[in-house]
């Protein structure tokens, strides 16, 4: 079984939809569907998902100069998911302190 949600998505923009619209992000498999990500959120948190949107990041080409010469690498692709619970409803992302 491979795991859905990898990690949640904490910046300051992000804190900010979360706040105002209750909306949180998390960093999802780039394989998962909305289905399978709206799952992973309810059997982890036990919260309802109304929606869930996604959007996929392409890896971009790098390159470096070095003294040897040139080097060229790609930044990984990853997918990002949105998702948005039921009113009265919230995720502790950190947890208590």
């Amino acid at each position: 079984m491979r795991k859905v949600l990898i990690r949640p998505l904490v910046s300051e923009k992000m804190n900010d939809i979360t706040e105002v619209q209750q909306k949180y992000g998390f960093i999802v498999d780039v394989t998962a569907n909305k289905i399978e990500i709206a799952k992973a959120v309810k059997a982890k948190f036990d919260v309802d998902a109304v929606s869930v949107n996604t959007i996929k990041y392409k890896g971009k080409t790098k390159t470096q100069f070095t003294k040897k010469g040139r080097f060229s690498g790609k930044t990984s692709q990853f997918k990002k998911a949105i998702i948005t619970l039921k009113k009265d409803q919230t995720i502790d992302l950190f947890g208590e302190v």
